[in-house]
């Protein structure tokens, strides 16, 4: 190696010096620089740039910096002959280059690549001072074109290699696509080999504003934009090939594969800035330009899952089949809609067949009353198979939940059951709650009826007329309370808890006002009977009678006092007026009402051998006690001892002939049967009557429909106080968007509420608009 320079020599002796540390760090690195060479190399670098002692500068082919003068022309020489050196160097490897293509192109390329970026990094700490004061300098007084040397050297490799390779029908990028090609078809590829060239393409994107960011305009230039349509002709020619010879759900696993290949492409190849882009554009081949033969395909495979006769095998294939097609066609903006429209109507019409399954066809189906159970279980089935499709198949996404619900609310709500009214799901449902509610249910375990009430729940969420529920709900759970027949209090409390999440404290305060009043009841009793103690003596008429009472709130029960006036047996008469007396000593006031056709009694039989006891109604009571006077009695005399219609008492008298309590030998005579045998002691004759139990529905929905009166009138004149003026449509809409949620109420009834409100003064019209309303306060 030369000698070290003195300080203070000319620019030829020193770059003389530097050139040739810099050649041999630039093409013999391998060879080793101890640390003394390279200690010297930086010292003359920075003594050159340090002296004060002016020295000619030389122009110099292939660029560099001119017209600079004075203590600047020492920076701007040394710059000058770096350039010259880069150029000089680079042409070597670009004549190699010419004639090398594909694979060992790239090989020659990545390996200079390295050798030539490390050795300027060497170079670049050797210029340092260079650096930090005669380049900043330039920079900050607004010089383009001034790179640190690093920078600089990546600038020369853009013009005088990259550029040069790129001109001849992008030679280099062509040579990383065909290589990328490879690897899609199925052959191994050196992934590393292609991952550097990539990265060269990113390290050659500069900032001319500034030097220490990275742009990605060659990259994107040179690489990504070519190879993004390289994807689009490969995977458009590749799908519309395997689409002509395969099914769907064979495409539906290449496109996942493929997809999945492109996402970890982009990890170990690309630069991260490419993922949208590749992702996208695969995505719109091999998802958006297919997504008909996908939609329709989906329903294929929802009638494929209407079979029961399938397999494991076949369920699983097709549970893997729905999760690809959602997963791939969640991809695209547009690509679940149809899928939700299909799902939606699959759902409705697995649901109304499931209802005409139950009812059977033809004319008569409507006509035919469904058992209750068997309806929910029907409707149950069909949202659970559909619910664990969404879950299972669509992730839950919230629009195919949608889908289901809409679905099943148009089943649940219309079906061949119900025909054309919107009253009978709810009556059944509820009817079904009754059920589970009560003493003789079939349900084993507490957990079991918590379960079968959180079913019950996720049918009444989709129940439109709500109220209807409730009125029928309260009308059961009062017969359950006073029968005493609920299966536990806290069964009640919980389904009860259900009902106020769901509708609200409104929805449920008169229910929980009833077991209110059955508390206080007790106590009542208990009472009731300590003051009697105390004021008779045990051998006072009626005293011998166990008596309970129940003292039920009017607006809170739904129950109809008899329309006939009953006779009260004299048996019991006395604690009928003693409890009268001591209730209106207590509560001065109120008024109470005699429901005699609620009450329930127990005789015990003292004319047979055997002594029975009979569980009976009221009814059933008052008649059995006329035979403690007469052995028989005819249809007249009953009508006129006990006050009852002549249809209920024919009804009674049919329960009492047919459980042979009594003999009905001649029309209309009714004699007690002398030789009554049972084989139990204790016989229930309380047995609903036909006429009771048809005048139960009837008077629910007559009860409904007072009610919805009241409920929309309240409605218009709350929206009408906080508006003060409306139009007669907006008004109309407003009261449906509040009541919808109670039960879906005609526009006839809100105009014929309107009108009723205009006549009692609560609101008025605007004058000269017949179309506006105003509060009247």
């Amino acid at each position: 190696m030369s000698v070290m320079p003195p300080t203070g020599s000319d620019l030829q002796t020193t770059w003389k010096f530097l050139e040739e540390g810099v050649d041999h760090i630039m093409t013999r690195l391998n060879e080793g620089v101890s640390y003394s060479k390279y200690m010297n190399l930086y010292t003359v670098a920075y003594n050159y740039c340090t002296s004060s002692k002016m020295h000619g500068s030389q122009s110099l082919e292939g660029g560099g910096i001119q017209g600079r003068t004075g203590a600047n022309l020492m920076g701007s020489d040394l710059y000058n002959h770096l350039i010259k050196y880069f150029v000089t160097h680079l042409k070597g490897l670009r004549d190699a280059s010419d004639v090398l293509q594909d694979e060992a192109l790239l090989r020659y390329y990545a390996k200079e690549w390295d050798r030539y970026t490390t050795g300027a990094n060497y170079i670049n700490r050797l210029f340092t001072y260079l650096n930090r004061h005669w380049v900043k300098r330039e920079k900050d007084e607004g010089r383009k074109g001034v790179y640190n040397v690093y920078t600089l050297a990546l600038v020369q490799w853009k013009q005088n290699f990259f550029i040069h390779i790129q001109n001849k029908d992008h030679k280099l990028a062509n040579a990383v696509l065909r290589l990328i090609e490879s690897q899609r078809n199925g052959e191994t590829i050196d992934v590393t080999l292609v991952k550097k060239v990539v990265d060269s393409f990113v390290s050659l994107g500069l900032d001319e504003s500034d030097n220490n960011k990275t742009t990605f305009d060659v990259y994107k230039e040179h690489y990504e934009t070519p190879f993004i349509d390289a994807t689009e002709k490969y995977y458009k020619q590749e799908s519309d090939a395997f689409l002509a010879e395969n099914s769907i759900s064979e495409y539906l696993k290449k496109a996942e594969e493929r997809l999945k290949e492109e996402e970890d492409r982009v990890e170990r190849v690309m630069n991260t800035i490419t993922r949208k882009a590749l992702i996208g554009k695969c995505e719109a081949v091999l998802i958006r330009e297919h997504s008909e033969k996908m939609w329709n395909d989906f329903q294929n495979l929802l009638d494929f899952d209407k079979d029961e006769g399938k397999i494991l095998h076949q369920i699983i294939v097709l549970v893997l089949d729905l999760q690809r097609m959602y997963a791939l066609l969640a991809r695209i903006p547009e690509g679940l809609e149809p899928l939700r429209k299909k799902f939606e109507e699959h759902v409705k019409k697995a649901g109304l067949a499931a209802v005409a399954k139950l009812t059977g066809d033809g004319a008569a189906a409507a006509a035919t009353e469904v058992e209750p159970k068997a309806y929910v279980d029907a409707l149950l089935e069909v949202h659970k198979k559909n619910q664990e499709t969404v879950n299972r198949s669509f992730k839950g996404e919230a629009g195919f939940v949608a889908s289901l619900d809409r679905a099943c609310k148009d089943f649940v709500n219309k079906n061949a059951a119900t025909g054309s009214s919107s009253t009978k799901s709810p009556e059944l449902l509820a009817k079904h709650a009754d059920a589970l509610l009560r003493k003789n249910n079939k349900v084993g375990e507490d957990n079991d009826l918590e379960d079968a009430l959180n079913k019950v729940m996720i049918l009444f969420k989709y129940i439109e007329d709500k109220d209807v529920f409730q009125t029928f709900y309260t009308t059961k759970l009062s017969k359950r309370l006073i029968h005493g027949v609920s299966a536990s209090d806290e069964a009640e409390a919980s389904m009860i808890a259900k009902l106020k999440e769901a509708c609200g404290f409104e929805y449920t305060n008169k229910l929980q006002r009833m077991f209110t009043d059955m508390s206080l009841s007790k106590d009542l009793t208990d009472q009731f009977k300590e003051k009697m103690s105390q004021t008779h003596d045990e051998s006072d008429s009626g005293m011998d009678i166990n008596f309970s009472v129940m003292v039920l709130g009017t607006n809170f029960w739904p129950l109809t006092a008899p329309d006939n006036k009953f006779e009260i047996p004299k048996d019991i008469l006395p604690t009928y007026e003693r409890f009268t007396r001591y209730y209106g000593q207590k509560h001065q006031g109120r008024k109470l009402t005699w429901l005699w056709n609620y009450s329930k009694n127990e005789l015990r039989t003292n004319y047979l051998k055997e002594k029975y006891f009979l569980s009976c109604s009221s009814y059933q009571m008052a008649v059995l006690v006329q035979y403690n006077d007469a052995e028989t009695l005819s249809l007249d005399e009953l009508l006129e001892a006990t006050g009852i219609t002549k249809e209920i008492l024919v009804q009674v008298l049919q329960v009492l002939v047919k459980a042979k309590i009594l003999i009905n030998e001649e029309q209309d005579q009714y004699d007690l049967n002398p030789n009554y045998k049972s084989k139990k002691i204790r016989v229930n004759l309380n047995i609903p009557i036909k006429a009771e139990v048809k005048a139960e529905s009837a008077d629910v929905l007559k009860t409904v429909d007072e009610d919805r009166k009241y409920v929309i009138q309240a409605t218009i004149v709350r929206v009408m106080k906080a508006r003060k003026t409306m139009k007669n449509q907006q008004l109309i809409q407003e009261v449906i968007a509040q009541i919808s949620q109670r039960f879906t109420p005609r526009v006839p009834d809100i105009k014929k509420a309107i009108d009723t409100l205009l006549e009692k003064e609560y609101i008025e019209r605007v004058d000269g608009q017949r179309d506006t309303f105003n509060y009247v306060a």
